[in-house]
């Protein structure tokens, strides 16, 4: 059943998280050489400084409320969502964030899309902001069920479009795969799936397949330790919101195709301003999600969804 949601984070969590921030030992950091060894210091000081005198989450909280946000129940889970309604003369729109964002990569584009049409619909994935807690780790082959099964709640038998990015792009690419006839077409900005059996062999893909290797040795130790222990880092992380915000704030300085100065450090100033990146942070810190939001790592390697069975493939265009 869908029920309408309006955030109201409790008043006592909020100054709960403060303290913490407040709290936090700058002296136990030193700077291991900035953005060249992990998060630049400097920016995230910059950040928490924000964070502690300028941030208002409840100005940030009655904004998101303008949003028409939603909850439903599938398969037991509890999924949070944003469904903002067109005038149905284009196909609903099923828009899929990643790991570390979060329904907010989206809002811009709401009201566009639902201007050229479109039903626009974007949920927090399970164990995200304000969606449930899953009850085991899941991963990107399951978490697509319930995202088909939340489309066809919402619209029946109508096919859907789906835009995905990050954890989005595996998720949106499984629910082509095993829903081929109720998705009218697939938009990934990440390339995550392939069959097991594919092997490059055009240049071009040999090229790609050579970058992805070298990116690998340098920018996937976050993911191996999410895969594999997500319980360890999750214990580490609970209790810190500086920790939370550094782990995050390293990967939009690093991922987001920013500027560079001659020493290779990324302006995220130029990009990002400090509110849209605290309240992301802040959709990992006010339900506790950010432990489960970890969780989808370690769900593909226990439900073996990195790649397609043998022989298979998307045939959504």
């Amino acid at each position: 059943m869908v029920e309408p949601f309006l955030i109201a984070v409790p008043d006592d969590r909020l100054p709960a998280i403060r303290a913490k921030v407040a709290a936090f030992d700058w002296t136990m950091v030193p700077d291991a050489g900035g953005w060249q060894s992990g998060v630049g210091l400097a920016d995230l000081k910059r950040l928490v400084d924000y964070w502690l005198t300028r941030y208002d989450w409840r100005a940030q909280e009655r904004r998101l409320n303008m949003l028409p946000q939603f909850t439903a129940k599938v398969r037991g889970q509890r999924l949070h969502f944003i469904h903002a309604r067109g005038d149905g003369s284009r196909a609903p729109l099923l828009l899929l964030h990643g790991w570390p964002g979060s329904f907010l990569e989206f809002e811009a584009l709401i009201a566009p899309l639902v201007a050229d049409g479109h039903d626009v619909v974007i949920p927090s994935l399970p164990g995200y902001a304000f969606s449930g807690r899953p009850n085991a780790p899941i991963g990107p082959r399951q978490t697509a069920e319930l995202m088909h099964d939340l489309m066809v709640e919402l619209f029946g038998t109508t096919r859907y479009l789906v835009q995905g990015g990050d954890w989005g792009a595996a998720i949106g690419g499984w629910i082509a795969h095993q829903h081929p006839e109720a998705v009218a077409g697939l938009h990934l900005n990440m390339v995550l799936l392939q069959a097991e059996d594919a092997v490059p062999k055009k240049p071009e893909e040999l090229a790609w397949a050579e970058q992805r290797a070298e990116t690998a040795k340098t920018e996937t130790g976050y993911s191996l330790e999410q895969g594999t222990r997500p319980q360890t880092l999750g214990v580490a992380m609970s209790d810190s919101p500086v920790g939370i915000a550094a782990w995050i704030l390293e990967k939009f300085g690093v991922w987001a195709d920013l500027p560079r100065d001659a020493e290779g450090r990324p302006d995220l100033w130029q990009t990002f301003d400090e509110d849209l990146l605290l309240t992301n942070i802040m959709l990992y810190l006010v339900e506790g999600s950010f432990v489960t939001s970890t969780w989808m790592y370690r769900g593909r390697v226990l439900e073996g969804s990195g790649k397609f069975p043998a022989g298979t493939r998307i045939r959504v265009p």
